[in-house]
């Protein structure tokens, strides 16, 4: 977007993330490739707001169910892999990571 000639970027969050992914194992998230593949923020971001520490928050309030993140990831991905396009992993493994 422009303005009197100057450009204007959308704050687009950090490039790479660490989610807390529980006894399983943190879950590293490219979140600038999520970005470039899907296009779309509300993709995500539909289920919680654009702020750190959010789903946490949300998780602890109650407002938003343990897995439900990690269910929304996994159906994305297998979505894709039906329509043959390059996706994700669709296994807990492939993505929990224990140090």
């Amino acid at each position: 977007m422009t303005t009197a000639g100057v450009a204007v970027s959308q704050n687009t969050g950090a490039g790479e993330m660490t989610l807390f992914g529980g006894k399983t194992g943190d879950v590293p998230f490219p979140h600038r490739a999520h970005q470039s593949t899907l296009g779309n923020c509300d993709a995500c971001h539909g289920m919680f707001p654009k702020e750190k520490g959010v789903v946490d928050a949300m998780k602890t309030d109650g407002k938003l169910k343990s897995k439900a993140v990690m269910g929304q990831c996994i159906g994305c991905h297998k979505d894709m892999s039906k329509a043959g396009e390059k996706t994700g992993p669709t296994s807990c493994r492939a993505c929990h990571k224990k140090e």
